[in-house]
């Protein structure tokens, strides 16, 4: 089965480089962005600007070769591809937790962004605590690892 997606709008970043770019948005606060809506689909952002955060899905378009286990940004031991957050993916699909600082028409400005400038934007959720955060999960093999400096393996 095939699908079709349609880019909705663009992220723009400080991020030029995969090198430049942070692991996680949470990581960097003063990391802004903006993301332009195209549009055509402006009203669909009616009433966005009443949550503080929002999630960004996005096409990791400068992502390398797709590698199904490998080591990860924050740890040298091989990990699934579906057990990490890692941009090269079989279907390329991004997401990121953004603050939403404020809206003009169809121009959201964010913070905490981890995304390189110019990355095509797919979908926009209201992050909601009610329903995105759950009590009893973990952090899996991640528990205890340390954001690092110099990240290894953007490729």
């Amino acid at each position: 089965m095939k699908f079709e997606i349609t880019q909705i709008g663009t992220i723009f970043s400080p991020y030029k480089t995969k090198d430049s770019c942070p692991i996680q948005g949470i990581a960097t606060p003063e990391g802004l962005g903006r993301v332009e809506v195209f549009p055509e689909y402006e009203e669909a952002l009616e009433t966005i600007e009443t949550f503080s955060h929002i999630i960004l899905f996005y096409i990791f378009d400068r992502a390398g070769e797709v590698i199904l286990s490998r080591p990860t940004f924050l740890d040298d031991i091989s990990h699934g591809v579906f057990a990490s957050r890692h941009p090269c993916r079989p279907n390329g699909i991004g997401m990121s937790i953004v603050k939403l600082e404020k809206r003009k028409r169809n121009i959201l400005e964010v913070s905490e962004i981890d995304v390189l400038d110019n990355t095509p934007l797919i979908d926009i959720k209201p992050y909601v605590p009610r329903f995105d955060y759950r009590k009893n999960a973990n952090n899996g093999w991640v528990e205890g690892k340390d954001i690092r400096e110099k990240p290894m393996n953007r490729e």
